[in-house]
């Protein structure tokens, strides 16, 4: 059974500002990328375990297309999904969010 995926509230921010981006810059790329989105979320449930630790039991999986990685963590039957993050900017930005 693949796990239930739950994600922090400002992933849906990082990734509109992200589609955004995008979509400015050529019409049908943001779309591109919440592809690729789609289909690393699905990896992630088929295969948690796969992508490597950054950080105690944080893992993170890279985009292939666009420069932007998941963190996650795996919690028995959930993978919790706290930041969609552009690898060039504050790389360490999300580890606010795993002290709340």
């Amino acid at each position: 059974m693949r796990p239930d995926i739950v994600f922090h509230p400002d992933i849906y921010y990082e990734v509109g500002n992200a589609y955004d981006w995008y979509e400015v810059r050529s019409s049908g790329l943001g779309e591109q990328f919440l592809t690729e989105l789609e289909n690393a979320y699905t990896l992630i449930g088929l295969t948690p375990l796969y992508w490597a630790k950054v950080s105690g039991k944080y893992r993170r999986y890279l985009l292939k297309r666009f420069p932007f990685g998941i963190i996650y963590r795996i919690e028995k039957s959930k993978i919790y999904v706290v930041a969609g993050m552009h690898l060039s900017r504050k790389p360490g930005y999300w580890k606010k969010r795993i002290s709340k």
